[in-house]
């Protein structure tokens, strides 16, 4: 027979203490959605489940104890550290889940510079990593929009992608090793190694797991030398999409890494460049890195770019503008609310992969069919998009 609600909330205090097992209603609420149901959180309007509790756990041990006990009554659990999350992952859609929150597991455990990595536990927010190995001359590289909300184990967790992807990879090509708990309350650890020879490679079994498998409890990550003084900017305007695309390409097959490679449309680009690109599509990069490397790569982009006539070339500042105020911290998320009951407007964004030879069509055709096919397309906006990351095949 399953558990009654107070049953779990007093089982839950027993194993971990009463201190990190919160009932109180407002945030039970709050924790039983993340920023994808954005406009009722805003309203106060939640239609789900709530969860019986929000455990805050503070070791790998604890979260041993209470994933064995979870398993043992079969009640769901939902993983959380910076619940910056955006597509309803941490929705709690289960009658009396629990929502087991890493936050407060926020420890850098080590940054070992012979090695080129640094080991830190699943609540360590990305910028809290960042900015302590820029202190020591290093990055992560690793750099999505929500990087000041983030927090390690979620990266992991979502297989994150950030901005200088094209340069350092996604998250899967940056984890050396990691430690999990699997459901049964069993710790896992997987060594921090450079390769692997043998088998598959189990790190991808819990990376991009999103909770479902295991809960992600510490991470190690390579680190790069953080040299901000060699970047390099380059921006252009120009008429098409599919000329973008092209130029995109070509730069990826000749072998040329800038850390940034985007292309936006006109519409997309509304909210960032109409001071400069008014009705036109931008293309933007960034070379960084060695000061040979990057001024090579930025040599490279603009030899390709000059092959096609139409593109403009725009002052770098006005990149390197946009590219410091990218990121989502706390001031933009409230920014956004007052935005949203001012005038009942809200932005989503999804992605879409694929090779070069259908990129541009599968581009055309969404927008199109939005436009033409969804029946309240009158009520958008602004509908437009952008490519962020670009590799060899696509």
């Amino acid at each position: 027979m399953s558990l009654s609600r107070a049953a779990i909330v007093d089982q839950l205090k027993e194993i971990v203490g009463a201190d990190r097992v919160i009932t109180d209603e407002t945030v039970l609420k709050k924790n039983s959605i993340d920023r994808f149901r954005k406009f009722p959180d805003i309203h106060g309007i939640y239609t789900l489940p709530i969860p019986a509790a929000v455990v805050k756990l503070g070791s790998t041990e604890q979260v041993s104890r209470v994933l064995n006990f979870m398993n043992a009554h079969k009640i769901n659990g939902v993983p959380r550290t910076g619940a910056s999350a955006t597509e309803g992952g941490l929705e709690t859609v289960v009658e009396n889940s629990v929502v087991l929150d890493g936050s407060a597991m926020n420890q850098i455990i080590n940054i070992d510079i012979e090695n080129m990595q640094a080991t830190a536990q699943c609540g360590v927010p990305l910028e809290v990593l960042e900015n302590a190995l820029r202190e020591k001359g290093y990055t992560t590289g690793h750099s999505p929009q929500s990087k000041p909300l983030a927090q390690m184990g979620g990266l992991v967790a979502t297989r994150s992608i950030g901005q200088f992807s094209t340069l350092y990879g996604a998250i899967e090509d940056m984890v050396v090793g990691l430690e999990a708990v699997l459901a049964d309350g069993t710790v896992t650890r997987i060594k921090n190694v450079p390769r692997r020879a043998a088998g598959p490679d189990i790190r991808h079994i819990i990376i991009g797991n999103e909770g479902a498998l295991c809960y992600i409890t510490e991470v190690t990550v390579k680190i790069f030398k953080f040299t901000p003084e060699n970047n390099l900017f380059y921006g252009y305007i120009l008429e098409d999409m599919k000329t973008g695309f092209n130029i995109l390409r070509e730069i990826m097959v000749e072998g040329y890494r800038p850390s940034i490679a985007r292309l936006y449309d006109a519409e997309d680009g509304t909210q960032h460049f109409t001071h400069f690109a008014d009705g036109k599509c931008v293309l933007i990069f960034m070379a960084e890195g060695n000061p040979r490397i990057a001024k090579v790569t930025g040599e490279g982009i603009a030899e390709i770019v000059a092959r096609y006539p139409q593109c403009q070339r725009v002052d770098s500042k006005l990149i390197e503008t946009w590219f410091n105020n990218l990121n989502w911290g706390p001031d933009k998320v409230a920014a956004e609310r007052v935005q949203i009951l001012k005038t009942g407007n809200m932005g989503f964004t999804t992605e879409v992969s694929g090779c070069w030879s259908c990129i541009h069509e599968i581009y055309e055709s969404v927008i199109n069919r939005i436009r033409t096919e969804f029946p309240h397309a009158d009520d958008i906006t602004m509908l437009g998009g952008h490519s962020s990351h670009s590799y060899q095949n696509g």
